[in-house]
């Protein structure tokens, strides 16, 4: 029954009494005025539809109406905040990192902590991982009793991308990072930056490139980053692995054409066999579902 401290995700407190409206105005996900509800997945694009940043988001009451902690990855914390502060002009909020005195953990196959200093809820991208929760970083320590590796290998087991991990901020369009198929994007909201580009993807069908599970044959998995290639031919990179299994960013065109043709896909030497999820919805022609189901 694994809690992991996750101490390479940090808080950032946005409050006030317009937090709600001010930041369902700039992310992918629709933010309601609830002070309570399960927390939600999101992420600020920039113009041109990439990811900048993404975050769970929790909510809690506040003195004002909602406040809301974005869990987002500690190495980018005082970027989002000072980004966030670019939009804020007028706008009636307080943003703060808040991540000297709370922090991030996750945990499956256990009930979540209670608790006045505790925000928790199901993660929103798949039921399946579990739960996540903001505490006060004393809680965080005292609360962990396993690695965040475990956290990750199950991740990585479940297809599910994390950024800086198995995609790069600034250069991934939220469907190659599958926020479309993880409840990260809400079609049917107002407007947020970058919602043009992402619309459009989503209507035409446009997303050639996605990141899928794989499986490495001998169990060894190629390092983060390394050219995936069918032949002469690069078709996408490595992400994130963990006991024979990783996440990889592929054209799928292209991985479809080399499994139909024969032609063995490598990284790094290691041939590799990309796998479907049983949670995804679009198409990937001659890629199959993993044995045993380990990815639904």
């Amino acid at each position: 029954m694994p809690v992991v401290h996750l101490a390479d995700r940090a808080p950032i407190e946005v409050s006030g009494p317009q937090a709600a409206p001010f930041l369902d105005g700039l992310v992918t996900c629709d933010i309601d005025e609830r002070s309570d509800g399960p927390p939600l997945f999101g992420a600020l694009l920039t113009p041109q539809g990439k990811i900048l940043f993404d975050f769970v988001i929790h909510r809690a009451p506040g003195a004002e109406g909602p406040t809301l902690l974005l869990d987002t990855p500690a190495a980018g914390a005082a970027d989002l905040a000072k980004r966030l502060g670019f939009y804020r002009l007028r706008a009636k909020v307080a943003i703060a990192d808040r991540s000297a005195e709370r922090a991030v953990i996750a945990g499956w196959d256990v009930a979540p902590p209670t608790g006045a200093d505790v925000v928790a809820g199901p993660d929103p991208r798949l039921a399946a991982l579990g739960w996540r929760a903001v505490v006060t970083v004393a809680e965080a320590s005292a609360l962990a009793d396993a690695d965040p590796d475990a956290f990750h290998a199950r991740r990585i087991a479940l297809g599910v991308p994390e950024g800086g991990r198995d995609f790069a901020f600034g250069e991934t369009f939220p469907h190659e990072a599958l926020m479309d198929q993880l409840a990260g994007v809400d079609f049917a909201k107002g407007c947020y930056v970058g919602q043009e580009v992402v619309s459009r993807m989503q209507h035409r069908g446009t997303a050639r490139t996605r990141i899928l599970p794989a499986r490495y044959a001998g169990g060894v998995a190629a390092a983060p980053g390394t050219e995936i290639r069918a032949g002469e031919r690069t078709i996408g990179t490595t992400g994130s692995a963990a006991g024979g299994r990783g996440l990889v960013m592929v054209r799928l065109d292209r991985a479809a054409d080399a499994i139909a043709a024969g032609t063995p896909l490598t990284a790094g030497g290691q041939a590799l066999t990309p796998e479907r999820p049983g949670w995804i919805s679009f198409e990937t022609p001659e890629i199959e579902a993993p044995a045993g189901g380990a990815a639904t």
